[in-house]
């Protein structure tokens, strides 16, 4: 495979070596990927009568590709009367680099048309567009002509064909191609990890991450971004700190995208002193890092410090952008800051032309919502267009009449909601309560019939918690643990102590399926107060215990975490589908506003 490779770059040599001290060479290089002094030289070199010139016209091409002027190298590539394999591979290889997918696709097709067989470093980037593509049938297509060439065997292609099929969401197809690899480079590795990762595998990319360490096989740069996604999909601190360390120690350059990989860990995995050491300390920091660390603050409830660092961008930082805009608005959503959210919501459109989305309109339901302003909020719905009216402009305006419990108008909204999009499970849910709340209980049961004909049910919750370097999960009622008679009359214990201290269980934050007695038991049993236990239990006082929830916390686990907190004397950090939460002697960090 390396003798091919080299054999590549030989040609590169043979390709331009006896031209490259000639003027007009040069002067192709020297207008580098730049489009207007391309053209110049593009004329130079019709003009000297050299547009036969093979090697020429391939650095004219590459550089013009590289340029992004996409349509002008297609344009120019019509020209070549007879193009060889280094200039389709050139052109594909560049295409897809550059971010032109679709025409690294056109070139392999041109490529086959003129009967040049395909070599490994045309299939290693041509899948790599197919990847980008979202391209599975095309990609099935390429794979078998990659076995009819017999390159199934060559390592760049396979790390290639398993970053595609892990990309294509096909993660047991790539995972077979991995494991089939007698000599897994560290780009198959990277490839297999970050396929988990973005298909929100994230144990399994950790897993994958210990089984590459423990076979000797030294990380790079992008093992650890994928690694430290999962870190804080997962809310593994533990491990993050330790890729941190080892990023540090083994003097890895913390670039742009390594720091904001970081940033996102930290601030996901509960420590903002750590993600803002590290914002501080990057010596380059583009908009994706400045928005990490602002969007950091903002979903820990630290409003004021986000916005702080808003107006630091604005006057020293890069321009902000549509995502910019979303976490601060979020970030204000979270704390109560509506004049500072009203106020960014108009310089987004009049100081920096941006139109605003899907996201941003919820952002200021949201905001208006939480802070008890309905009508406001609902007069803001209304005057969005219809094409904006979106499923999750309903769900913020339904969260806030859930909250202030302003029902007539719940109802209102709930139908709205249920009109788009009838099939989610959870706006039933949200429906039924608020019947509930009102007192409509037969309401209620119509509910609950309309889900059970159309087969829909709740989503499952867990949650996560961190315990000696391993992740430990739970979900409601969940005996799967091997110590669950412990927990269970660990929890049991506590919540008696819980109630003793003026805890009250709120039942109404069951959906009414069940029976009042039955609710209580519900309660008690949510996969957070398990994995808080379980954490109480297995670690020494003075420790924070931080779950992680993949839905929204529900009131009542909300108010008993507060009282555990007092009867334990611990701080418990919960991160749930849309914030967290800070819970420290009685009270928490969103000040019941969430």
């Amino acid at each position: 495979m390396e003798a091919k490779q080299r054999g590549n770059q030989q040609i590169d040599l043979q390709h331009g070596e006896s031209h490259s001290h000639s003027p007009t060479y040069q002067a192709v290089l020297r207008a580098g990927p730049r489009v207007r002094p391309l053209q110049q030289a593009h004329a130079q070199i019709v003009v000297l009568g050299k547009h036969c010139n093979l090697a020429l016209l391939t650095k004219l091409l590459t550089l013009a590709c590289a340029a992004g002027s996409i349509t002008y190298t297609r344009r120019l590539f019509l020209t070549v009367s007879k193009p060889d394999s280094f200039l389709f591979n050139s052109l594909i290889k560049g295409s897809s680099k550059f971010g032109f997918p679709y025409d690294a696709v056109w070139f392999y097709n041109r490529m086959l048309l003129a009967d040049i067989s395909p070599s490994n470093y045309t299939f290693t980037s041509v899948i790599k567009a197919c990847a980008d593509l979202s391209a599975l049938r095309l990609g099935r297509s390429i794979h078998s002509h990659v076995l009819i060439c017999g390159y199934g065997s060559d390592s760049y292609v396979q790390a290639a064909l398993v970053a595609f099929y892990a990309k294509s969401s096909e993660l047991s197809v790539a995972r077979r191609l991995f494991d089939r690899i007698p000599e897994k480079t560290i780009v198959a590795w990277n490839s297999m990890i970050s396929g988990y990762d973005q298909n929100g595998f994230s144990r399994e990319a950790i897993g994958l991450f210990y089984q590459m360490r423990e076979l000797g096989v030294e990380p790079d740069s992008s093992t650890f971004v994928s690694v430290l996604s999962a870190c804080a999909q997962l809310g593994a601190i533990g491990l993050g700190c330790r890729v941190h360390d080892y990023v540090v120690s083994n003097g890895f350059d913390v670039n742009v995208v390594l720091g904001t990989s970081l940033i996102n860990m930290y601030c996901r995995c509960g420590n903002v002193i750590k993600a803002r050491n590290v914002f501080d300390l990057m010596s380059e920091r583009n908009v994706i890092a400045w928005t990490a660390m602002i969007s950091g603050y903002g979903i820990h409830g630290y409003g004021r410090e986000a916005m702080e660092l808003f107006g630091q961008m604005q006057t020293r930082g890069p321009r902000p952008n549509n995502i910019t805009f979303v976490a601060v608005l979020s970030a204000c959503a979270h704390a109560g800051l509506i004049q500072e959210g009203r106020r960014a919501f108009a310089d987004m459109k009049q100081e920096y032309g941006l139109v605003p989305g899907v996201e941003h309109h919820v952002c200021m339901v949201d905001m208006l919502g939480r802070a008890g302003l309905l009508n406001e909020a609902y007069q803001f719905v209304k005057e969005l267009n219809p094409g904006e009216l979106t499923p999750a402009v309903w769900t913020a305006m339904l969260g806030a009449c859930k909250m202030h419990k302003k029902f007539d108008l719940g109802v209102q909204v709930a139908e709205h909601l249920l009109a788009v999009e009838p099939e989610n499970p959870g706006h039933y849910v949200m429906l039924s309560n608020i019947y509930a709340l009102a007192g409509k209980m037969d309401r209620v049961e119509l509910v609950r019939n309309m889900m059970i004909r159309r087969g829909l049910k709740k989503q499952v919750g867990y949650s996560t918690v961190e315990v000696d370097q391993k992740t430990y999960l739970f979900s409601m009622g969940d005996k799967s643990h091997p110590e669950t008679d412990e927990i269970y009359r660990y929890l049991d214990d506590l919540m008696l102590r819980c109630r003793e201290a003026g805890y009250v269980p709120a039942s109404e934050s069951v959906m009414h399926e069940v029976e009042e007695e039955e609710r209580e038991y519900a309660l008690r049993y949510h996969s957070e107060k398990l994995a808080i236990a379980f954490g109480l239990l297995k670690t020494s006082l003075g420790m924070v215990i931080t779950v992680v929830k993949n839905l929204r916390m529900c009131e009542d686990c909300h108010s008993a975490i507060k009282y555990i907190s007092v009867v334990c004397n611990r701080e418990i950090v919960v991160r749930d589908k849309l914030r967290f939460h800070h819970f420290n002697n009685g009270s928490c960090s969103c000040l019941d506003y969430w």
